[in-house]
C-alpha cells in the first residue's frame, strides 16, 4: 500500500501553536524515508488557492523543531469557507499531483479537511492547537508549552499582586474551551476561575469571596478569566467600586502562542507527524491522529467532528475546593 501515495502535501491552518514546526518535520521526513515526495504548502488553505506550493526537502525541516510558531505560515481563507473555493483547491491538488493533504490545526482546519474529502481529495487531519478542544484527544499539540507559558507569567502577576494587595483578573486564551484557565487555576492557586460552561457571570458571588477572604487575613486576589468569558478590564472596574480593593486586569494575548515548545509538544507533535504518513501509506482515508488512554489513534474525520468535549467537572469541582 505504500507505493499507493506518491506524493503528499502538508499544510498548517488556523491560530499557530508550538510545536506545529515538529510534526512538519515528522511528516517531511517519515513521508521521504518512504519513497514519496512532499509538497509544503504555505499560508494554509488561502496557500493552497494561490499555488504556494514547494517541494519539501530533509534540508526544509533542518533546525525547525525548536522553533515555535509555523514554518509553513498560516492565515484565514473566506474564499476557502464558500464551496467554490473548496472545488478550486481540490482540483489544485490534482493538477499538482497530490495524492493526500496532511492539514495541522484546529476544529476549523479540522472541518476544512471534511470540505476537501468531500471533493475527492484524502485528508489527514493532525490536532494542532493552544485550546485543547479537539473532542477526539486527550491531547492537542501547543496546549502543553500555553499553558506554561501562562502559568509562569501567572505567577509573576501574582507576585506585584501580592506587594500591593490587588486583585488581578488574568484573562487566558482559549476561545470558547477553558482549559488554559482551569489548569492554570490549579497550577497557580487561584481564587476564582471563570470559564464557559462553568461560569454564570454572577459577580456578586466573586465579590462576596473577596470580601470573605480579606476578613480571613488574605491580602490579596486571584482571578483566572477565559477568553470566552472576557470583558476583564471592565470586570476589574465593577470588582473594584464593590469591594475597594484595588483590582487589574492583566491580557497574556498572544505571548501564549509562542515561544520554543516544551518537550512534551516535540515529542507528541513528532509521534502524531510520523503516524499520520504511517497512516497513509496503510491505505488509510480521511482520517484524524488523535491520542487517547496512552495510545496514538486515528478516527474518522466526520466522527471527530461530532463528539463534544466539555471540561471535566470533577477537575472543576477540585479546583474550587483547592482555592478556599
Amino acid at each position: 500500500m505504500a507505493n499507493a501515495i506518491k506524493k503528499i502535501g502538508v499544510l498548517t491552518s488556523g491560530g499557530d501553536a508550538p510545536g506545529m514546526n515538529a510534526a512538519i518535520r515528522a511528516v517531511a521526513r517519515k513521508a521521504i524515508v518512504s519513497g514519496i515526495k512532499v509538497m509544503g504548502i504555505k499560508k494554509g488553505f488561502q496557500g493552497l488557492l494561490n499555488e504556494e506550493i514547494f517541494e519539501m526537502e530533509r534540508n526544509h525541516v533542518s533546525e525547525i523543531i525548536q522553533r515555535g510558531g509555523t514554518v509553513l505560515g498560516t492565515a484565514r481563507s473566506s474564499e476557502f469557507r464558500e464551496l467554490e473555493g473548496q472545488i478550486r483547491a481540490a482540483e489544485i491538488c490534482r493538477k499538482q499531483g497530490i495524492d493526500a493533504l496532511v492539514i495541522i490545526g484546529g476544529d476549523g482546519s479540522y472541518r476544512g479537511a471534511l470540505d476537501l474529502s468531500k471533493q475527492g481529495i484524502n485528508t489527514i487531519g493532525i490536532p494542532g492547537t493552544i485550546d485543547l478542544d479537539i473532542a477526539c484527544s486527550e491531547y492537542t499539540i501547543g496546549f502543553d508549552t500555553a499553558v506554561n507559558t501562562a502559568m509562569q507569567a501567572i505567577d509573576k502577576v501574582r507576585d506585584t499582586s501580592s506587594s500591593h494587595e490587588r486583585c488581578s483578573i488574568i484573562e487566558v486564551m482559549g476561545r470558547n474551551a477553558g482549559y488554559i484557565a482551569l489548569w492554570c487555576g490549579i497550577a497557580n492557586g487561584a481564587e476564582d476561575i471563570l470559564i464557559p460552561g462553568k461560569y454564570n457571570y454572577n459577580e456578586q458571588v466573586i465579590i462576596d469571596n473577596i470580601i470573605s477572604n480579606r476578613k480571613k487575613g488574605k491580602t490579596h486576589h486571584i482571578i483566572i478569566n477565559a477568553e470566552g468569558i472576557g470583558h476583564s478590564t471592565s470586570m476589574a472596574r465593577r470588582i473594584e467600586a464593590a469591594t475597594g480593593m484595588e483590582t487589574r486586569a492583566t491580557i497574556l494575548g498572544y505571548m501564549q502562542r509562542g515561544g520554543s515548545p516544551t518537550c512534551k509538544d516535540r515529542y507528541y507533535a513528532s509521534i502524531m507527524g510520523a503516524y499520520a504518513t504511517d497512516i497513509l501509506c496503510q491505505g488509510k482515508q480521511n482520517r484524524v491522529v488523535g491520542y487517547q488512554r496512552g495510545e496514538f489513534v486515528d478516527f474518522d474525520i466526520a466522527e471527530a467532528l461530532s463528539m463534544q468535549k466539555e471540561v471535566n467537572s470533577y477537575q472543576f469541582e477540585v479546583s474550587r475546593l483547592l482555592s478556599q
